[in-house]
């Protein structure tokens, strides 16, 4: 079904609006979706398939609102936000990645042991997206 053309108009004229709000909608999301699942993990004490999920979502959802915010910001800053959420994007692909690993070898020490390392990366997580809000405001 076709776009009628004022439609397309009008998004073209919200459209950095429109990217703004994704993005802002999407590093919720990457809060939300990072935190039940390592919180779920810590509270369980143990890393279940269910807490990956939430890992590889969390991590979807904030590289999605980065790359937006990137495109917008048409460049990228040398400062606290944009080392950490550099480091902090690496590191949540890691622990994905590290998760992933733990889960298929089904080694339960790794597992057991692993939530005091997703609660490291959740905090450095929480680095660049508090500052981003405080640093754009």
């Amino acid at each position: 079904m076709p776009v009628p053309m004022k439609g397309i108009k009008y998004f073209k004229q919200l459209g950095g609006y429109m990217l703004i709000l994704i993005s802002i909608i999407s590093m919720i999301m990457a809060l939300i979706c990072y935190s039940i699942g390592v919180w779920g993990e810590k509270l369980s004490g143990k890393l279940k398939p269910w807490n990956l999920v939430f890992f590889w979502v969390g991590l979807t959802f904030d590289t999605t609102g980065t790359t937006i915010m990137g495109i917008l910001s048409k460049h990228f800053v040398l400062n606290i936000h944009g080392v950490t959420g550099m480091a902090a994007i690496l590191l949540m692909i890691f622990h994905a990645l590290w998760a992933t690993y733990i889960l298929i070898k089904k080694n339960e020490k790794l597992a057991k042991d692993f939530h005091r390392f997703s609660l490291v990366v959740w905090s450095i997580w929480l680095i660049p997206f508090f500052t981003g809000m405080i640093l754009n405001m």
